[in-house]
């Protein structure tokens, strides 16, 4: 294995420690409060959400849809695409070799981490913006957004022509 696939390798292993805590760590609170003459501030709303709390909230809640969709984009696609760019790179003979990293390609497009991160991002200017709103970012975004900047400079770092060549006993 050459030096840039070695380097992605490691970016592989470094995303995937920062997805875990990504998901998992609170990612976001929003207060809503009501200023309220003599009596001060009332709270409306407070809840402070991770990736798989609000996930699991979202089934709670029976919005299947919608968690299931989150749950695929932001936790099965990036583990799936992890795991699988990580035996590209450490088995040099396996056949199907240039077939796993095309289909990590085609799922890596329809992975929806980086929509994620920007709509968290959105979501706590829109509502930070407020007067009786307020929103804070915690570290599990910090951390999934290291995990999507890694994710895709691991894959930029590849050696293609080394992952895409045979390997000279399949060759007929």
């Amino acid at each position: 294995m050459n030096k840039r696939n070695i380097v992605a390798l490691v970016l592989i292993v470094i995303s995937l420690a920062c997805l875990y805590p990504g998901l998992t760590l609170p990612i976001l609170n929003i207060h809503i409060g009501a200023q309220i003459p003599l009596l001060g501030e009332f709270e409306l709303f407070d809840r402070t959400q991770s990736v798989i709390s609000g996930i699991r909230l979202l089934y709670d809640f029976d919005n299947n849809l919608v968690a299931t969709l989150i749950l695929i984009f932001s936790v099965v696609v990036p583990v799936l695409k992890a795991v699988i760019l990580f035996i590209v790179l450490s088995f040099k003979n396996w056949r199907y070799r240039s077939q796993a990293y095309n289909f990590v390609a085609v799922i890596g497009k329809w992975s929806m981490a980086d929509v994620f991160v920007v709509g968290v991002f959105l979501a706590y200017l829109a509502t930070s913006s407020e007067e009786s709103i307020s929103a804070s970012i915690y570290d599990g975004f910090y951390y999934f957004t290291a995990y999507c900047l890694i994710s895709l400079l691991s894959i930029q770092v590849m050696d293609l022509k080394e992952i895409k060549k045979l390997p000279h006993s399949y060759i007929q």
